[in-house]
């Protein structure tokens, strides 16, 4: 396996088998590309234009851009994002000529500006403003690592194309408008890239003056009455005093900013600036996902890779480290660990009932639902179980409660399997008539046939599992792309008796129907939550996001488990593996997001003019149709978003 962190791909060789799941999209091509390396030692970029020695251009973020994508021509980046919402596009540079040696093509400087409108409204580099650079895993553009702001550097490789993903997060109370930045990319010498020294001393004194000055315009609105105003612009403040007092700008301060300022306006004028521009529309996305989607986290795989005991200190910073950087992407995670035949123990928090951090976890808005553990998570043991319903009493006390569930067993296979369930199912609702338990499957016990068929048996499952089972959560896989299936699973739901029906992906479905394997294209990936809207699902659970092949040092190589199609079951990453402390997302986690955000649209359009105008509406539009007809490209999804929001305005 090629090392997760990105290593430089033979041009020559095509994907490897089994992980391009959507096609070749992600830019390999046929044949060498000849590039221009002999001018390497001539070529000073101090001296030539930026854009002569580099192509620079952007791609949506449902485009998988490999290192062997061809240049495009440059063209704004334009983004429209509601509040509380997350947009993203991508930005490829590839070099035309080497000016450096040591085996790279060159190195460019990559400057974010804040995103301001007309108002003097901001979008802040560092706060909403963030960028991330895509590495290959198995050759594939996946991991998304972060990157230095609002300053930092890239080693760029002959013939290679490397790309930049850019993500503008809207905080729930900003004002709506037209928000416009830059972002600057120039070459620079190799002698200058291992730090922001490196930059011209003119140079650091015009940024050290111009974040001066907004420090300056910041404390002159300081008293004004408008606490939410206040409390960002402090932020703001005490963001920027921070830059100053940096490395970056030690004995500037007695200068008062005096500088020649010739260089520093001969080096901008050889970058190339491309437009970053997001508008803002004048409602929010709601904090509360309307879709829980609960993601599994490993926490055997956390142990294992970082090292820390099982309830150890370690072990409960690590697991809340996950929780809390799993909820911005709108997901309700769990942790879990699995036993014999696939019983599993989930729980959202590792905190009892009784501690303070139960109510942090479970009342935290941003989560839609959360994991109950049927037994102790410390112990495990049956022994323990009558802890369970001290636990459970207390949590049927607090507002929290209707957001619980009991996950008790993935995807039982035999007879066996489903008493178990009922079993503890029984126990549970003793003292929790009002208990949501889950159950996943694909299949009624192979050792018992519910029926004469496979299907006919699968859609008996409700009533053999009644009342020991209240969320219904079946595989995509068993529908295959016959949309009229979902009829007959759904008249097997009891609505009106509290009962719901939710939808999983895993091993399957495969290419062409929507999933989210490395490899398979951006729309590919986006369209699994169309889907849900489209089927009509009320909850969407997806077994691990961390479940990667065991390893005990955290900046050990990624390796999927074997028998899994890459990239199941694995939506992040370490970030010792890339030489950062922060998790690294994939840009399949990227897409999920975007999914998630594109449910909050439609349900909002439904709201005003019904569900059946919301499924009308994707068609219209050409984002979905069907498990294999969606579209390819991103912008009949633009034009969806669009229309949701000019159809609602309030």
């Amino acid at each position: 396996m090629e090392n997760s962190g990105g290593s430089t791909q033979d041009i020559n060789a095509p994907p490897l088998e089994g992980v391009s799941g959507g096609g070749t999209s992600y830019g390999w091509i046929n044949g060498d590309v000849h590039g221009s390396g002999h001018l390497q030692r001539t070529v000073d970029p101090r001296e030539i234009q930026t854009a002569d020695l580099l192509h620079v251009w952007s791609m949506p973020s449902t485009a998988n851009v490999g290192q062997q994508e061809m240049p495009r021509p440059m063209e704004p980046i334009k983004l429209l994002a509601a509040r509380n919402e997350r947009e993203s596009a991508q930005i490829a540079l590839r070099p035309k000529v080497s000016w450096a040696g040591s085996g790279i093509a060159g190195v460019a400087q990559i400057h974010c500006t804040d995103l301001c409108s007309t108002s003097g409204d901001r979008l802040a580099v560092g706060q909403s403003l963030s960028l991330r650079r895509v590495a290959a895993i198995l050759g594939v553009p996946d991991a998304l690592v972060p990157l230095d702001l609002p300053v930092s550097q890239l080693n760029l490789n002959p013939m290679e194309t490397t790309v930049i993903w850019v993500s503008v997060d809207v905080p729930t109370e900003q004002p709506p408008g037209l928000y416009e930045g830059e972002i600057i990319i120039s070459a620079m010498k190799e002698d200058t890239q291992s730090s922001v020294h490196g930059l011209p001393k003119s140079e650091r004194h015009q940024i050290y003056s111009e974040i001066k000055s907004c420090l300056d315009i910041v404390d002159a609105i300081d008293d004004k009455p408008y606490e939410d105003v206040v409390e960002r612009v402090k932020s703001l403040s005490a963001n920027l005093q921070r830059v100053l007092l940096s490395p970056t700008f030690l004995g500037c301060c007695s200068n008062n900013g005096s500088s020649d300022m010739m260089d520093e306006d001969v080096f901008t004028d050889l970058s190339v600036r491309l437009k970053l521009s997001v508008t803002v529309w004048d409602f929010s996305i709601p904090v509360t996902p309307s879709l829980p989607a609960v993601f599994g986290i490993s926490e055997t795989v956390i142990e294992d890779r970082y090292g820390v005991e099982h309830g150890s200190d370690e072990w409960y910073n690590a697991l809340e480290q996950h929780f809390k950087w799993l909820l911005q992407y709108r997901i309700s995670p769990f942790f879990c660990r699995w036993g014999n035949g696939m019983r599993v123990l989930a729980y959202t928090c590792p905190w009892p009932a009784d501690h303070s951090k139960s109510d942090e976890y479970h009342s935290d808005p941003r989560l839609a639902a959360y994991a109950v553990p049927f037994a102790p998570i410390l112990s495990g043991s049956d022994a323990a179980k009558c802890s369970l319903q001290k636990e459970v009493e207390l949590l049927k006390t607090k507002s929290h409660w209707k957001k619980a569930y009991f996950y008790l067993w993935d995807e039982p296979m035999t007879l066996e399997h489903y008493n178990s369930i009922r079993s503890m199912s029984t126990e549970l609702h003793t003292y929790a008539p009002d208990a949501r338990v889950l159950t996943t499957y694909n299949s009624g016990p192979n050792d018992a046939p519910l029926a004469p068929n496979n299907f006919e048996a699968f859609l008996e499952v409700p009533n053999f599992l009644r009342p020991h089972t209240q969320i219904y959560c079946t595989s995509e896989l068993i529908l295959g792309n016959r949309d009229d299936l979902v009829d007959d699973i759904i008249s097997e739901i009891q609505v009106d008796n509290g009962e719901e029906w939710w939808t999983y992906v895993c091993l399957g479905p495969s290419d062409p129907q929507p999933n989210w394997h490395l490899g398979m294209r951006g729309t590919q990936h986006r369209a699994v939550m169309w889907r849900v809207w489209r089927e009509g699902g009320t909850g969407f659970l997806y077994w691990g996001s961390n479940c990667y092949e065991k390893a005990t040092v955290a900046s050990a190589e990624i390796k999927f488990r074997r028998g899994l199609p890459p990239g199941d079951g694995v939506l992040f990453y370490p970030g010792e593996v890339f030489s950062t402390n922060q998790l690294v997302a994939s840009m399949r986690l990227e897409r999920i997001l975007s999914g998630l955000q594109d449910i909050e649209y439609l349900k909002l359009y439904a709201s005003k003019y019904g569900r059946q105008a919301s499924l009308a509406l994707l068609e219209k539009t050409g984002v979905y149709q069907g498990p294999e007809q969606y579209t390819s490209g991103h912008m009949p999804i633009d034009t969806m978003r669009a229309e949701v929001y000019y159809a609602c305005q309030f």
